[in-house]
């Protein structure tokens, strides 16, 4: 019989993307249904950037880049690094790469053994344990849930630790959550791993600028831990860039040697074009990206607010990215007569089927209490879409 190798019977679908695809074919169908299953910016990628890449087709870059990207970019990451978070790299310890998806895809093949241990904070992102397990990788899940602000402890990261232990995959600021660590709550996380030989992190920053509380903090700041980090960021979320497929790594350079190995036999180096397009949205005017941050910050205190005046949820206030987590477990169990909720991804099927409005069930974030709305559309869509979501539990006894 055909059969697909083992190593894909280990993964899952990506349900993030289940719900989006379910969406379209229902507005194919001409159903209105109003997404906030998608953690994509709606707004356009900025003129000035697409300058950029229109004058890279006339100079032709048109041939296969370096495997790492070209060093024009990467010496643009170093200074962004450099000015914005006060690291200190060089441009062999930057990789570019197709995505920032790729970016951990990456680490992850380069640092994970079969059998390796992952720790994970729950709530996380869809696709980090099914990377660790296309490694051959153990995901190791700590249970960060609302009560905490979906943020896990240093004395939780302690306790997750065994010989086996690897590496420590954390996002900040989070997608699913919205959740954002402290400085002084990633220096007490700090002071867990260095007492942890052969122990790295991973951090995800990909929704770096995207925060409205305070600044953004690196864990790869404190003493004794940018040696243990690897940096994940890229262009997608701050410069309204998902489709031009940029992000990179800054790490050690033997970390980013074992990935520009990996890279080059599999994509080899990203998109010509497009990495022009990200050399100038990081070598011009962020004002693009503080305009974007605003109009985020008010749809975070909009949804927020509607949320909150839904009866039966729960709801926190994110600090970053632009998702809210809500709390619906008081939902399990009830039903309007032909429909029962028994669990979150059943709450977010109802809301697609009686409310026309698309999430994701905490579920595939390791949450199974909550659900995930991306308030990445327009004002009037999440008044609209609260309204319809507020009408379709009103009918759940």
């Amino acid at each position: 019989m055909a059969q697909l190798s083992d190593r894909l019977q280990r993964l899952a679908p990506s349900a993030t993307l289940a719900m989006s695809q379910k969406s379209s074919e229902m507005k194919a169908q001409g159903i209105d249904v109003i997404n906030l299953s998608v953690g994509e910016p709606d707004f356009n990628t900025p003129d000035h950037i697409k300058a950029a890449a229109k004058k890279a087709i006339d100079d032709n870059y048109s041939r296969y880049s370096p495997v790492p990207g070209y060093p024009e970019l990467r010496k643009a990451i170093v200074d962004k690094l450099k000015n914005e978070n006060g690291l200190e790299y060089g441009m062999n310890e930057i990789l570019v790469s197709n995505g920032a998806k790729q970016s951990v895809c990456n680490t992850v093949m380069a640092l994970v053994n079969d059998g390796d241990e992952v720790i994970i904070p729950a709530p996380y992102w869809v696709s980090y344990p099914q990377m660790v397990k296309l490694a051959g990788g153990v995901p190791v899940i700590v249970n960060a849930g609302f009560e905490q602000n979906f943020k896990m402890t240093p004395e939780q990261l302690e306790a997750a630790i065994t010989p086996k232990t690897r590496l420590l995959i954390l996002c900040s600021p989070s997608n699913p959550t919205g959740s954002v660590y402290s400085k002084a709550e990633l220096e007490g996380l700090a002071e867990v791993i260095k007492k942890h030989e052969d122990m790295f992190v991973l951090a995800d920053e990909i929704y770096e600028h995207i925060i409205y509380t305070g600044r953004h903090e690196s864990i790869a700041q404190f003493d004794g831990m940018k040696e243990r980090t690897i940096v994940v960021n890229g262009v997608s979320k701050a410069y309204a860039m998902t489709g031009w497929r940029i992000g990179f790594i800054a790490a050690p350079e033997w970390i980013v040697k074992g990935c520009n190995k990996l890279q080059g036999q599999y994509t080899s180096g990203p998109c010509s074009v497009s990495q022009k397009a990200a050399e100038a949205a990081y070598t011009s005017s962020q004002a693009c990206v503080e305009e974007m941050r605003q109009a985020f910050h008010r749809r975070r205190d909009l949804i927020v607010k509607l949320t909150s005046e839904i009866p039966g949820l729960e709801v926190n206030v994110p600090e970053g990215a632009f998702y809210v987590f809500p709390k619906c477990s008081s939902f399990f169990g009830k039903s309007d007569g032909e429909t029962t909720i028994s669990s979150s991804t059943d709450f977010a099927l109802y809301l697609l089927e009686k409310g026309h409005v698309a999430t994701v069930g905490g579920d595939a974030f390791g949450d199974p209490d909550c659900f995930r709305m991306s308030y990445a559309t327009s004002e009037d869509n999440i008044v609209e879409a609260m309204k319809r979501i507020k009408e379709a539990l009103a009918k759940l006894k």
